[in-house]
């Protein structure tokens, strides 16, 4: 905006802000075509007291913002936050998903103390809370010793950052950790006792259905919910998006799961890929597609020839079947994802571009809204605008999908609890000590 707001603390109202479809209940005003449409929306005790349909569109007292888009603030439903920003001291060496990973382990042996993890995910937090993020779940590398030293100091973040952002962690490990049933059980404790969520990463492992089987049960015997990595790779073999349906099928599990990348489904006949679809959403079992990663990582060539597909998983066929899709930043600054800084507007206009989230606009907007607050279990109407929810609001100043998709739109304003925040994002300079 380029003047300030007016909101004091005993309330304020926005006059003619534009809102979308996808993110409102209950009554509606005449929306556009993009699903657009013109609303007072007012603010009382850190709360939405009413959303009004704008009756004429003329001039307004109070903060008139003159059709600029309003939105709830961002949730980000799967992040690295632990590998985040170790670029400038350990980079992708050739930018493939091989080089990703031996640069990042490299990195975790020799440099991810505590004071090390908790520096860098203190400077991605301030990141997306500047950005207008209110909830992040964050997968942490748990291989052994790694998870008792990044455990704790997710805990002290979450602790320290309650209120501003809800933090959810997920350990994550290859699936093949999970043969070492004493250290596995110890690791279950360790999440159980955090209030995490179990992860594991898949792959087509010959005893996946037996190592999967153990996932499941001790999530149900703990009360956890689940979160995969899956099938990350343009390999059509890669198909343990189903067997995790299945088994969540086999174990009747009630619970939520979520299920990150799914990128070898785009590349399989259509019979698998329909078989596939029906087993997964026939289970309470929610997809993301981390569109900035896998465009940097997947169909990477060291031989001078050009990338021939996008690397994102079939979300219109999934939500066309009632499959909650959503999508999320992914890696920051690190091995597997170059760039970025935990700006989901930044996120939502590449995926816009890349997974063609328009003509028609739809409810995709709900992607970095509401979907991905059902994925984590967040409260009733998180990610939507509402009477009576947290007036957490970011006022932009785009009037269209056009205008807002267009520009970075870095004077954004961003409200929580309806005050407005200091949106000052970091300087990577307060990094400088960590990679000499």
């Amino acid at each position: 905006m380029r003047a300030p707001l007016d909101t004091p603390a005993s309330g304020f109202t926005l006059t003619r802000a534009r809102l979308h479809a996808s993110w409102l209940a209950g009554t509606r005003a005449r929306h556009d075509a993009d699903g657009f449409g013109l609303y007072d929306v007012e603010v009382s005790g850190g709360r939405i007291a009413a959303i009004r349909p704008v009756a004429a569109d003329d001039g307004r007292a109070g903060n008139d913002l003159r059709g600029r888009i309003v939105t709830p603030c961002f949730i980000d439903c799967h992040t690295h936050l632990d590998k985040g920003h170790i670029w400038p001291r350990r980079p992708n060496p050739d930018g493939t998903f091989a080089g990703a990973l031996e640069a990042v382990e490299t990195d975790r042996a020799a440099n991810w103390s505590a004071g090390d993890v908790e520096a860098r995910m203190e400077f991605a937090l301030r990141c997306a809370y500047a950005h207008g993020t209110r909830a992040i779940r964050t997968h942490l590398d748990s291989i052994a010793p790694q998870e008792t030293i990044s455990w704790p100091v997710f805990e002290a973040m979450r602790e320290r950052w309650a209120g501003r952002i809800d933090l959810q962690g997920v350990c994550l490990v290859g699936i093949e950790a999970v043969r070492d049933e004493a250290w596995f059980a110890t690791l279950v404790e360790r999440v159980a006792g955090a209030g995490g969520v179990l992860g594991a990463v898949t792959y087509m492992v010959p005893d996946l259905d037996d190592l999967l089987d153990r996932m499941f049960g001790a999530a149900i015997e703990h009360g956890l919910a689940l979160d995969f990595h899956a099938d990350e790779t343009d390999d059509v073999n890669a198909r343990s998006l189903r067997h995790i349906a299945e088994a969540a099928d086999r174990h009747d599990f009630g619970g939520p799961i979520l299920v990150g990348h799914c990128c070898s489904l785009a590349r399989q006949p259509d019979a698998e890929v329909l078989a596939t679809l029906d087993t997964v959403a026939a289970r309470n079992i929610s997809v993301v597609s981390l569109p900035l990663c896998n465009l940097y990582l997947q169909d990477r060539r060291t031989n001078g020839t050009t990338p021939r597909w996008r690397g994102v998983t079939l979300l219109h066929e999934m939500a066309a079947r009632g499959i909650n899709v959503a999508v999320a930043s992914d890696n920051t600054r690190d091995p597997f994802y170059a760039y970025g800084d935990l700006d989901m507007l930044e996120l939502y206009r590449m995926a816009t571009r890349i997974c063609h989230f328009d003509h028609p606009v739809g409810d995709w907007p709900k992607t970095v809204f509401a979907n991905p607050a059902a994925a984590m279990g967040l409260e009733a109407g998180s990610g939507r605008l509402a009477v009576g929810q947290r007036a957490d609001l970011i006022v932009f100043e785009g009037r269209s999908w056009t205008e807002l998709l267009s520009r970075p739109e870095a004077n954004r304003i961003v409200i929580r609890d309806g005050a407005l925040i200091e949106r000052t994002v970091p300087a990577y300079e307060e990094l400088d000590h960590l990679m000499e």
